[in-house]
């Protein structure tokens, strides 16, 4: 297993297991329980998934130390705001039958980001959470953090595969120095993305599944990534994605599959500009 250094020290797995879209508690458990055999030990979670408790469950059950374990779960905004965060981060623990988080996320960019953050990061100087991080936010909002925090985010989780592969984000957190984990890294299956000529191709020349190949494009770019299925031989696919390497040749030949809108494009590139140039504040 490889690890990446978040910015404040702390190594996180760069391949774990997500779970979201796995509301049935008993299917949940097993399947995280089943993950952590296999050899996971990254388990992402949210409140909004409604099934921390399962996660909870699997992670005594599943017979690993905690401090073995690298466990994320991530703020709705119906309780963002300083003392509703305080009690939904409680709520979390107490379904995860754990005393501290590895990861904690703002979900998405609404609501008081601002009073919850202030209470994260109070927690954070406590120790009930070993690092703290984002989901969903772009360049733009995730600046405005930045320049009014005291805590950098470690983390930004964004949805990236191959059609969607962040390029002006990625720029931006790696100047920055946050780390990019990808959700959805397989689009979910949309645009037949498995049966892609490019990836299937590349996948037939190492002998590997169009999947391994994703997530192998995913790790060798840097990103945390942490795919999701409920099957077992699926699972440990995913997991056995150590012992090749896409050339740069194959790399070059993935670059060319982005389809992120142009137009969205030129305006990240505009918020980009507008924040290189106000960097020298932060």
């Amino acid at each position: 297993m490889n690890f990446v250094k978040l910015n404040n020290g702390l190594e996180i797995p760069q391949l774990g297991f997500g779970v979201c879209r796995i509301p049935d508690l008993s299917e949940c458990q097993q399947v995280v329980e089943k993950a952590i055999e296999t050899g996971y030990r990254l388990i992402d979670t949210a409140a909004i998934y409604q099934n921390e408790s399962a996660v909870g469950q699997a992670m005594k059950q599943s017979g690993v130390a905690r401090e073995k374990l690298f466990i994320t779960s991530k703020l709705w905004i119906e309780n963002f705001g300083y003392q509703e965060t305080l009690r939904a981060f409680d709520e979390t623990l107490a379904k995860l039958q754990t005393d501290y988080l590895d990861l904690y996320l703002l979900h998405y960019p609404f609501g008081d980001i601002f009073g919850s953050w202030r209470a994260l990061t109070e927690l954070y100087r406590q120790g009930k959470i070993r690092a703290l991080g984002v989901s969903n936010f772009p360049n733009d909002r995730l600046f405005d953090l930045l320049v009014n925090s005291e805590v950098k985010p470690a983390v930004n989780q964004l949805q990236t595969h191959p059609f969607l592969q962040r390029k002006y984000e990625r720029k931006f957190l790696q100047e920055k120095q946050i780390s990019l984990e990808a959700w959805s890294p397989f689009a979910v299956g949309r645009d037949n993305i498995f049966s892609h000529p490019v990836l299937v191709t590349i996948a037939s020349h190492h002998q590997k599944s169009v999947a391994q190949v994703i997530l192998r494009w995913h790790l060798q770019h840097g990103t945390i990534v942490i795919p999701k299925t409920v099957q077992p031989k699926r699972m440990q696919e995913n997991f056995s994605v150590w012992d090749f390497q896409l050339t740069p040749e194959e790399l070059s030949a993935i670059a060319q599959l982005d389809q992120q809108d142009q137009t969205q494009t030129t305006a990240l590139a505009e918020i980009d500009d507008r924040i290189r140039v106000q960097s020298k504040f932060i």
